[in-house]
């Protein structure tokens, strides 16, 4: 138990503390809850290792908190034990249905205590183990995302006037459709051929300011196969034809 987070969320001040001197004792670090809505919160951004959630308190009852708190992606790997003082049975599995792990009565057995959170906290990494895997396990996928992306754009980029299918692509960079879209949306917030169209708009734009080739020259440089469809998307993209662009800037 040393160095584990444990979050409390318990209203009656006398069990609270109680449950704090003992845990304190065991290494605990604490983290304290006073209904089921802050426990709620309180467990999203803190990640503890495990909550010790009374079951009646105003506001949010620790079983509705329990039922959020398990239902929810970034917290449901907590486990939830419930303290309280009703120990009929129909009180303990109203609890378990409500997606705790287990049940320990009032007044507090210490013994108990300690034996229970043993058991649940024997097989789960720390809470600070648990954040260092997750940030090198986002540090890698940044890293491949970066990869990708730098991979794939300079195919992208070597001749505008060709679009390459996305076989292609999953060929040229060894990675799939879904993995190049998840990288381009990493790296530049847009899917592949979002990205491609983009860097085609920007370079007409240029085309058009600095050379004087034919609009359907341009278009054909930057990959449209007709100049009706080249002057619509460029119109849906900076707000004037390329004819009239060209004229605002010469």
């Amino acid at each position: 138990m040393e160095n584990r987070r444990v979050l409390i969320v318990e209203d009656q001040e006398a069990d609270r503390m109680l449950l704090s001197a003992y845990l304190q004792q065991n290494g605990c670090q604490l983290l304290y809850a006073y209904d089921g809505l802050e426990g709620v919160e309180k467990a999203r951004v803190w990640q503890p290792d495990i909550i010790l959630m009374d079951s009646e308190m105003p506001r949010c009852s620790g079983h509705d908190a329990c039922k959020i708190i398990t239902q929810d992606p970034r917290t449901r790997d907590i486990p939830v034990i419930f303290i309280s003082g009703m120990t009929a049975p129909e009180h303990r599995i109203r609890g378990l249905l409500a997606g705790a792990v287990d049940y320990i009565n009032k007044p507090f057995d210490f013994n108990e205590v300690k034996l229970r959170l043993a058991i649940h906290l024997r097989h789960k990494p720390p809470a600070q183990a648990r954040k260092k895997s997750l940030e090198a396990e986002t540090a890698a996928t940044n890293n491949r995302h970066m990869i990708v992306f730098h991979s794939t754009r300079t195919h992208l980029l070597k001749s505008l006037s060709v679009t390459p299918s996305m076989k292609e692509l999953e060929k040229l960079t060894g990675t799939n459709s879904k993995h190049l879209n998840a990288a381009f949306k990493a790296c530049a917030g847009t899917t592949v051929y979002e990205y491609l169209r983009e860097e085609r708009m920007k370079e007409a734009k240029t085309l058009l300011q600095q050379t004087h080739l034919a609009v359907q020259d341009v278009s054909h440089q930057v990959g449209f196969s007709d100049s009706a469809n080249f002057s619509t998307a460029f119109k849906e993209r900076f707000g004037l034809t390329p004819r009239d662009f060209r004229k605002q800037h010469s």
